[in-house]
């Protein structure tokens, strides 16, 4: 049976009263998302702000057989909310309220299109937290969270958003509206988490919160090499500390990140920040014990912040480094991870394929749970200059691979990182994952060629 043709009139009439953008100047705002490289506008960006909505124009994209790509604030790293030709944009930008709040619970519900600072500051009113915290934190929605699984630099010791879900309320392609609950058989809600958007659009997700600790200070740990940094990671954790946070930088960074939010970063070589949060006598207590084993890798300075304003600004610089990096140059932003005792190899590695390709990397990320973030610098008016940074973001995370890990830790796939998971993963693992798709999306309309290579999903996609 053929489908009808896109008919943008019918496709308004589905649901009047959310907002509707045509116009191709105002259109160009989305046609990508902070994976810049790639673009493509969109035939119309639609803005409900309710389920009912949403369900509404679904069905409609069901009967005309309409590409959808859900976006929240568009800080996707790896092109997830990247519009597909011929489709729309359903943006949840105003799915924006607390459906309910039980704080004796520890619980909130809210629409997806909050942003994930909006959460924490009202659990902070209550003296709760939401735990995850990426460092777009100010601009990122609660939907985009779920979509990648996003993490943060406190997710070492909370975990990253799949670990703080307990609920989702999510609209299929076909414009039916599901309940996914942690305890109701086999977990969905889990397999909703992470799935970037190819399964359905989550309207309304409940939260777990935490009791805000007693106290929190970071310290400032600096080291002669940043193999010396890594190994010093790995033995923090063996000693059975967990601290909230360990967040390394490298020199490059420290100086950029110095230079913009004067943090009072040490430039050295390689910088580990720890926070370790509780009562005073057990912050000084994990704090001695860190600083032992940090002088056991060479480590110098070794700095206690002593205040409240001084821990503010330690995180306040390292939450500006992706941004201030922007001042230096065009770069990819990568997410390999790899198990904590290959964490220094990573390190030699990624500068060895540096050095090779002739191309300046830097380094910001979650080392705790092993989380890389390799900035590729490049000049994006430079022929072929982004060419070669993608092949050596694909070489290095490979190397990531290699060691045991993964390519990806809470980016995504999206675009960036599709034609490489052919080296993650078998074909017939490959195959059982995109017949989930097939169950959830049969049609392959919800963000269709992000994450599995194009080759391998042509024909599902056509």
């Amino acid at each position: 049976m053929t489908k009808p043709q896109f008919d943008i009139a019918a496709l308004r009439n589905s649901a009047p009263n959310a907002e509707w953008i045509t116009n191709s100047s105002a259109l160009r705002a989305y046609e990508c998302d902070s994976y810049s490289a790639y673009r493509e506008l969109p035939v119309a960006v639609v803005l409900p702000s309710t389920t009912d909505e949403v369900a509404a124009i679904m069905r409609h994209c069901d009967v005309y057989d309409i590409d959808v790509v859900a976006r929240g604030a568009g800080t996707s790293l790896v092109g997830g909310a990247m519009p597909k030709a011929g489709g729309i944009v359903l943006g949840l930008a105003r799915l924006n309220q607390v459906v309910e709040f039980n704080p004796d619970d520890r619980m909130i519900c809210v629409q997806t299109g909050m942003t994930n600072l909006m959460v924490s500051h009202i659990a902070a009113e209550h003296n709760l937290f939401y735990a995850p915290d990426p460092s777009s934190q100010m601009a990122c929605s609660i939907g985009g969270n779920i979509a990648m699984n996003s993490g943060g630099a406190h997710c070492l010791k909370y975990g990253v958003t799949t670990n703080n879900l307990i609920a989702v309320k999510i609209v299929s392609a076909q414009g039916e509206v599901h309940d996914f609950h942690v305890d109701d058989g086999f977990d969905l809600r889990g397999i909703i988490c992470g799935s970037e958007g190819q399964l359905g659009v989550v309207t309304e997700a409940w939260l777990k919160l935490e009791t805000s600790p007693e106290g929190a200070l970071p310290m400032m740990i600096g080291f002669p090499t940043p193999e010396d940094a890594g190994e010093c990671v790995a033995s923090i954790i063996r000693a059975g500390i967990i601290p909230v946070a360990i967040e390394y930088m490298d020199e490059i960074m420290i100086r950029e990140v110095e230079r913009f939010a004067n943090a009072g970063y040490p430039l050295v070589s390689a910088l580990l920040i720890v926070e370790i949060e509780g009562d005073p006598t057990r912050i000084a207590v994990e704090m001695g014990a860190i600083e032992k084993i940090a002088q056991k890798h060479k480590a110098n300075p070794i700095r206690r912040s002593q205040n409240a304003n001084e821990a503010t600004k330690i995180w306040a610089g390292r939450k500006a480094a992706f941004g201030v990096m922007g001042r230096l140059a065009d770069y990819i932003t990568l997410d390999g991870v790899v198990p904590i005792s290959q964490l220094a190899e990573a390190l030699r590695r990624i500068s060895e394929i540096s050095s090779n390709h002739g191309m300046g990397v830097t380094n910001v990320f979650h080392a705790g749970d092993g989380n890389l973030h390799p900035l590729i610098m490049y000049d994006a008016q430079k022929d072929g200059d982004l060419e070669r940074a993608e092949a050596l973001g694909v070489e290095i995370l490979t190397a990531c691979i290699e060691l045991g890990g993964c390519l990806t830790g809470e980016h995504g796939v999206g675009i960036e990182k599709r034609e490489i998971m052919k080296r993650q993963y078998l074909p017939h693992e490959l195959e059982l994952q995109m017949q989930i798709k097939d169950i959830f999306d049969p049609q392959w309309r919800l963000n269709p060629d992000k994450v599995f290579p194009l080759d391998i999903s042509a024909e599902r996609r056509s």
